[in-house]
C-alpha cells in the first residue's frame, strides 16, 4: 500500500496497524501469521495492512522504521505502539487491549 492510501486509512479509521517487512525476512514470515490471527480475533475494529519495505522505502522511512518486523499501532491517527524485531504477540496484544477497549466500549 502506497504512502498516500496509508495516510488516508489513518484519516478514515480509528485503529490502525501498520506490519512493515520484506520477502527476504524470515522472522517477519514467522511472526505474520501468529500476529495477524491474534490481531484479527481480539481487534475487530483495527485495520491492518502490510507494508513490503523492499517495495515501499519512501512508506519505511516517512514512519522511520529502519528494522524489520517493524508493527506500528495507530489510535485515532496518532501512533500508540511501535515494536521492532524481538516482539512477543501477547505482550503487543496486552499493550493495546486496554486503550482499545476505551475506544470502542
Amino acid at each position: 500500500m502506497k504512502l498516500d492510501e496509508i495516510k488516508q486509512t489513518l484519516l478514515e479509521k480509528p485503529a490502525v496497524a501498520l506490519y512493515f517487512s520484506a520477502p527476504s525476512c524470515n522472522v517477519c514470515h514467522a511472526l505474520r501469521p501468529k500476529l495477524f490471527t491474534a490481531l484479527e480475533e481480539n481487534f475487530k475494529e483495527l485495520e491492518i495492512i502490510s507494508v513490503d519495505v523492499s517495495k515501499e522505502q519512501e512508506t519505511a522511512a516517512h514512519y522511520a522504521v529502519f528494522a524489520i518486523p517493524t508493527l506500528l499501532v495507530f489510535l485515532d491517527g496518532k501512533e500508540f505502539l511501535r515494536k521492532s524485531r524481538h516482539m512477543s504477540v501477547d505482550e503487543v496484544v496486552a499493550e493495546i487491549a486496554r486503550p482499545y477497549e476505551i475506544m470502542f466500549s
